[in-house]
């Protein structure tokens, strides 16, 4: 048996996060991972995704211009594309067991499964500690439907080599938005088939229909209140069934991808064995992080209970955990306002509170809703639907929730992003200055 102050089990933000820190602070760390070093976001999620999402701007950006001074086109080359993108996912399992192995902590390739609250099994090896950090992200949902083992999931769309003429999208979340918006623009048929009256549930509803409007424009069939029965046939020859307003349908398609939610992944953890309970959420921890049944036991990014499951809160929340492993229990997880984006085209973007939630809050809220595609900024570049929804406590004259469709909503809802966490009053903003002609500036028409 080996014997470290700290056992890291996940290798992604929030994992190598927290190893990194704790080896610089004098800890022996060792740190597990059943996949290749380096996480999702680098290798099979929101880096990759946006490099795909790179090339579908140039194309989507084209067509909105042709005949207003774009004359052809461009198309994607989706083989030279993947060859791109692996020259950045390709590097990442060696570079990051090379970057272990440099500072000193030990690494293990392996399922984890824990024996006792303070010893975890590996690759046939018993590894005990004072502290183990979960921090194994998530992964796809069951689906309980006959033919599932047929789905391909985010990891392999992102790594195919070839890009099928007709793609079924099962559910309706960011996976299939994001991946629908790429895959049309690369020329295929795309479906997608979500169970709610909306997709991208959390988003402002206002704007998911302006979205829907765009997403249907660009030729892409989105089936909603239906439910995909089953998947038969063999991979590159496939039939989805689907349930939908009392009637079935089949579609024919080469690929069907399982985009209906992401649950955490503990199920190799053991974790019932020593009575640690946990949700499809994550591990159930208090304030601290902190399992709240084994006091040695620390949880974040996709595998805690607390927050969304975003990259940049997972690093900031192994921040905490580091924090209170080292000086004991002193810095709470506190909810703060994190922006989201779906990086469709055109972008949607949010940060705060909901309509619905922020009507809860906030007396006499103040709801500013418009669309802008009459708008400069969206006329230049032909932009088919844009709009915002920004959310204003008039009380204290502050943004409690901003909502933006359209190109560069992605940049912009930092600026909310800002706004709502320093409490920056919504007058101060509305007399800043922007650049102009940019998106940003069109911030104080938003705010009036």
């Amino acid at each position: 048996m080996q014997r470290f102050d700290v056992v890291v089990i996940g290798t992604g933000s929030a994992g190598k996060s927290t190893a990194d820190q704790l080896k610089k602070a004098g800890k022996k760390v060792a740190i597990i991972d059943k996949l290749p070093f380096g996480g999702t976001c680098s290798q099979r999620g929101c880096d990759p995704k946006k490099i795909l999402v790179g090339a579908a701007e140039i194309v989507a950006r084209s067509a909105q211009m042709s005949g207003k001074g774009i004359a052809d086109v461009p198309k994607i080359d989706w083989a030279a594309l993947m060859r791109f993108k692996k020259t950045f996912t390709d590097p990442i399992p060696e570079r990051t067991e090379k970057s272990f192995a440099e500072a000193g902590i030990a690494a293990f390739h392996g399922v984890a499964s824990f024996v006792s609250p303070t010893i975890v099994e590996v690759a046939g090896q018993q590894l005990e500690a004072d502290y183990f950090v979960i921090a194994t992200g998530a992964h796809p949902a069951h689906l309980g439907i006959p033919g599932e083992e047929l789905l391909t999931d985010s990891t392999g769309f992102l790594d195919l080599q070839q890009l099928p003429e007709q793609i079924v999208m099962v559910g309706g979340g960011y996976i299939a938005f994001e991946f629908g918006h790429i895959a049309a623009r690369a020329g295929s048929e795309v479906t997608i088939v979500h169970q709610g009256k909306l997709p991208l549930e959390g988003f402002d509803p206002d704007l998911v229909k302006l979205l829907l409007k765009a997403t249907e424009a660009l030729g892409i069939r989105v089936l909603l209140e239906a439910k995909v029965e089953g998947v038969e046939g063999a991979p590159g020859s496939l039939t989805v069934n689907v349930a939908q307003a009392g009637k079935q349908e089949s579609i024919r398609t080469g690929l069907v991808v399982h985009a209906a939610g992401r649950p955490a992944d503990l199920g190799d953890l053991n974790l019932d064995k020593i009575g640690v309970p946990f949700s499809k959420k994550g591990v159930v921890v208090n304030e601290y992080l902190q399992s709240v049944a084994h006091p040695t036991l620390y949880a974040c990014g996709d595998a805690a209970e607390k927050g969304l499951p975003l990259t940049p809160l997972a690093s900031w929340e192994a921040d905490i955990v580091v924090a209170n492993i080292l000086n004991g229990n002193q810095q709470t997880y506190v909810d703060t306002a994190v922006p989201s984006t779906v990086f469709t085209l055109p972008p949607l973007a949010a940060v705060g509170l909901s309509e619905e939630a922020a009507r809860e809050k906030v007396k006499d809220l103040k709801v500013n809703f418009s669309e802008t595609r009459d708008w400069y900024s969206s006329k230049r570049i032909n932009e088919p639907v844009s709009g915002y929804k920004i959310l204003i406590d008039p009380a204290t004259d502050r943004i409690v929730g901003a909502h933006l469709l359209g190109a560069e909503s992605d940049e912009v809802i930092n600026i909310l992003t800002l706004a709502i966490n320093q409490r920056i009053p919504v007058k101060v903003l509305t007399n800043t200055l922007f650049a102009y002609p940019t998106r940003a500036s069109d911030l104080s028409s938003m705010l009036q």
